[in-house]
């Protein structure tokens, strides 16, 4: 996974005796040695519950009597097991991770342990699939394991900085880290949000997508709007040609006038009613088509 600057604390604190749980974090002692390994001390006081750190899950040696950060899972033999692969992500902070696999359950992420951390339904800020990636922020959940959350809204606002450097018109790059009723929401590796209004959305953009757009706007927070369109000259250009093109695959005209549905004009043809009635009005005046009883067609 993309390790990703987080302005949180990490929070990975021993768990204690009997506490002990896979996909957790846990401070113990070197027990004892073995050719394959090193066994951990649980703290029950029986060797049978010492907790094997495999040779192939030690990022360095171990000696007796070392105290070691581990990462606990499930091994297929569903022994609790050790490794020092820790998570990428700190605990409590926030990172941009893939997706591992999906369950009828909810995901599992890759944040850099030797199993994926669960995603709850109930964290999902909408459904992920195997491959996608998405902002995260990881927590402990009520029973002590590992967890990961989509909302990660207030945090992102937390480390943003504001626009330095950027102009109207510069184009930028990010991920998307939130959606609303109203747009996308972008943070770029610089750290700055950027908005994109529902109305510049053409097709779907998942979640943990990277959009890149032109700034139209910034605001005094430093944040930014952006438009997927690009300059209106050029973009008129391409709605003409949008609309020629409709016009000759559909005998010769157009089923929209300047009186439709902005809806129906939006769902049919990926424009705003006011870039289509622009477009109509400059292929009006360069002779291309005609408007005869409400009805426009090619010439």
């Amino acid at each position: 996974m993309k390790q990703e600057t987080t302005m949180n604390k990490e929070g990975n604190e021993g768990l204690g005796p009997r506490k002990l749980k896979e996909n957790s974090l846990a401070t113990l002692t070197v027990k004892r040695i073995a050719s394959f390994g090193a066994f951990l001390d649980a703290g029950t006081g029986s060797d049978t519950d010492d907790i094997l750190l495999h040779n192939g899950q030690q990022l360095h040696p171990v000696k007796v009597g070392d105290l070691v950060h581990v990462f606990l899972y499930h091994d297929p033999h569903h022994r609790l097991t050790a490794s020092m692969r820790l998570p990428q992500i700190p605990v409590g902070g926030i990172g941009y991770a893939p997706v591992m696999l999906t369950t009828r359950f909810g995901a599992f992420v890759d944040v850099g342990t030797e199993r994926g951390i669960f995603l709850p339904f109930s964290q999902m800020e909408e459904r992920v699939s195997e491959g996608q990636s998405i902002w995260v922020k990881l927590y402990v959940d009520k029973t002590g394991r590992l967890a990961v959350t989509m909302k990660v809204e207030e945090d992102i606002r937390r480390i943003a900085l504001p626009a330095q450097g950027i102009r109207v018109g510069d184009t930028i790059k990010g991920s998307v880290y939130n959606k609303t009723g109203e747009g996308i929401f972008i943070i770029t590796r610089e750290r700055v949000i950027a908005f994109l209004h529902r109305d510049e959305v053409t097709k779907p953009i998942p979640m943990g997508a990277e959009v890149e757009g032109r700034v139209t706007y910034i605001r005094k927070d430093g944040h930014v709007n952006i438009s997927l369109r690009p300059q209106k000259e050029k973009s008129m250009e391409g709605d003409m040609k949008l609309l020629l093109d409709y016009m000759d695959r559909h005998n010769g005209s157009l089923p929209f006038t300047d009186k439709s549905d902005p809806t129906l004009i939006k769902s049919s043809l990926g424009i705003s009613k006011a870039a289509f009635k622009r477009a109509v009005g400059h292929l009006l005046k360069q002779g291309m088509i005609t408007m005869d009883e409400g009805k426009i067609r090619r010439k």
